[in-house]
């Protein structure tokens, strides 16, 4: 990867604190791990989408690419998303790639079985 480009895990956002904490948490390995990434928010908190590749213009970043924190590729996935960055490739001169959403890659799969059997077996319920 190059030093102009960016990975961006983008969460859909809330105005709740907790919630944008949460996703913050879950996004922390990652963030430590990759050079230069960032979270950023579609609506509801910040940094927005916006805000983060403003950011990396400063920094000379002219490409992103947008790993979305969603189970599935919904309404705002198939529409609002690829709208936005649509608009600000067009507006900052950037290239911005929209990778599937989270959910679809079946380790998480494995992630979920993984933390269902540990809370099995933390409750004593976990079979032989």
């Amino acid at each position: 990867m190059t030093s102009n480009h960016r990975i961006v895990l983008l969460a859909h956002g809330s105005s709740d604190k907790r919630w944008c904490e949460t996703f913050e948490q879950l996004a922390a390995p990652t963030l430590q791990a990759v050079s230069g990434s960032r979270i950023a928010y579609m609506e509801l908190a910040s940094p927005s989408l916006e805000e983060t590749i403003a950011e990396g213009l400063t920094e000379n970043i002219s490409e992103y690419t947008v790993v979305p924190l969603f189970l599935a590729a919904g309404r705002h996935l198939r529409k609002d998303v690829p709208a936005m960055i649509a608009d600000l490739e067009k507006g900052h001169g950037v290239k911005i790639h929209l990778a599937p959403p989270i959910g679809e890659n079946p380790l998480l799969g494995q992630a979920i079985k993984d933390v269902v059997t540990l809370q099995l077996e933390q409750t004593g319920s976990a079979e032989s």
